[in-house]
């Protein structure tokens, strides 16, 4: 037992249920945050960790159960009630003002101010003091919308630490982080917990749980189903009390590629509009794109689909050139892509979920310019099914989903479309360990039907155990391209890092 166990709780919740309609978020959940503490709460999606941060951070009340700061019981009706005692939730799906720049989030609610005026110069310092703890180097008055996912989660971070919160909450922190921004924000925690600040940490990464928790608390099915300290917890320790069973790894198949479904000839990025790529991916192929942040993995995705300009060059598919810039004509002609930022780009947030299923194949359920719900209804259950998409209510608002869960929905549009080419983009951000494996398994089920997928992941063992080839890019550039059993990390990174050709 470590003297952690012994501090005192700073937030604690007795017996916390929580229901929305006919389901049980929560069932009596106990959980306890202790100061200079970091608590890892694990589960799959669904399992009802967002929910009960929710509650922590007063975004939600309990249904039944109390809550006690600093062992006193308190009601939190608000976000900005749980800031006054300390808490701060770093959201995992982001809440930035995008109108506003980097500082004015960071001071948003707490502005300095002098003679009554916004004191921008105070603002600036502050802002900047909370980026270089977070280890961003962009300047303060940055354009939030400028910048990318990664950035904008360390931009979150930043404003929960210079709020000097008692108790920060990190809802999937790294999950668009570089490997060094991860060190980074490990590093952070170690520092907090140091202060004696209490750190509550949510992620599907289980090594980084391992690396930076002193206890982990694992949910199933709304409920407590074990607590681990540091010293007793391992990776398959954690996954069983998650999924209750073994989770197995998507066996790697020997692959007989097809010919050339898409095909990248010359394309120019506007992220890198100097540099030529040169890409091929065949009909039954997985071909993964390795680099690190800023290599400019999202930028050749988008350009490929179409969402982007491209600034040169042709994108093909199944030999006959798409379309510059229009997305709508990749879709038609057979080409799908899952974006970065769900939320953003991915999701009609506000619409039930059998309607984001349903986007883009309308065309196919209707009859006559009218959708029969029955046939919404069916392949929304089909989907559901396949995905494993958990709770199953196919009329409840997308945005209620928890993000893995919106993850699979946004792969399940695509999926019903049966594409001939799937981009993906972090397929699996944000993602439990169980649907890791079910999105992996899909993955290489269209590939195995014909389909090319091309896909990006910050995360090298998702590159190597799902894809065929790799390719690593640096700079927009290709540095060269691996079959997967050549590539060790080692290797992926010299062509990660290595020097533009001159």
């Amino acid at each position: 037992m470590s003297g952690r166990d012994h501090a005192p709780a700073v937030l604690e919740v007795r017996g916390a249920s929580k229901r929305f309609g006919g389901v049980v978020a929560l069932d009596r959940v106990d959980c306890v945050v202790r100061g200079g503490e970091a608590l890892a709460v694990v589960g799959e999606n669904g399992a009802g960790k967002s929910t009960l941060m929710r509650i922590l951070a007063g975004v939600l009340e309990p249904d039944d159960g109390v809550l006690l700061v600093d062992g006193e019981v308190a009601r939190l009706r608000s976000v900005r009630e749980a800031q006054r005692r300390g808490i701060a939730l770093v959201h995992q799906e982001l809440s930035l003002a995008e109108n506003l720049d980097a500082a004015a989030n960071i001071v948003l609610g707490r502005e300095p101010r002098r003679l009554g005026i916004l004191d921008r110069r105070a603002a600036d310092r502050l802002a900047a003091s909370a980026l270089a703890r977070v280890g961003l180097a962009v300047p303060p008055r940055t354009p939030v919308a400028s910048l990318g996912v990664g950035a904008r989660q360390l931009v979150e971070i930043a404003r929960a630490l210079s709020a000097e919160a008692r108790t920060i909450i990190l809802d999937e922190p790294t999950a668009s982080l570089s490997r060094a921004e991860v060190d980074r924000l490990l590093a952070l925690v170690a520092e907090l917990r140091g202060r004696g600040t209490a750190v509550v940490l949510i992620s599907h990464r289980l090594d980084e749980v391992l690396r930076a928790a002193d206890r982990i608390m694992v949910l199933r099915d709304g409920r407590v189903r074990g607590e681990l300290s540091r010293v007793e917890a391992s990776r398959d320790k954690i996954v069983t009390l998650m999924v209750g069973r073994e989770v197995a790894a998507v066996a790697r198949r020997a692959t007989s590629p097809g010919a050339a479904r898409l095909s990248l000839r010359g394309l120019r990025t506007e992220a890198h509009p100097a540099v030529a790529v040169d890409l091929e991916v065949r009909a039954g192929e997985v071909l993964g794109i390795a680099g690190l942040v800023g290599s400019g993995r999202t930028e050749l995705l988008e350009t490929a689909f179409g969402v982007r300009r491209s600034r040169g060059g042709d994108v093909l598919l199944d030999g006959a050139t798409l379309p510059a810039g229009d997305p709508r004509a990749s879709a038609r002609r057979g080409m799908a892509l899952v974006p970065e930022d769900r939320a953003r780009h991915g999701l009609f947030l506000p619409d039930p979920v059998r309607r984001n299923y349903s986007m883009a194949v309308l065309g196919r359920l209707a009859s006559f310019g009218v959708l029969p719900a029955r046939r919404e209804v069916a392949l929304a259950d089909r989907l559901a099914a396949a995905l494993s998409v958990r709770p199953a209510d196919h009329a409840r608002a997308a945005a209620t989903l928890s993000g893995g869960n919106q993850q699979k929905v946004v792969l399940g549009r695509w999926i019903a479309a049966e594409p001939k080419v799937l981009l993906l983009d972090e397929p699996t951000r944000g993602v439990d360990v169980g649907a890791r494996a079910e999105i992996h398994a899909i993955v290489r089920r269209l590939a195995a039907q014909g389909a090319a997928v091309l896909f990006a992941s910050s995360e090298l063992d998702e590159v190597r155990s799902l894809a065929d080839r790799i390719a690593c890019l640096r700079e927009g550039e290709v540095t060269g391209i691996l079959d997967a059993s050549d590539a060790g990390e080692e290797a992926l990174m010299r062509l990660m890092t290595a020097e533009r050709a001159a």
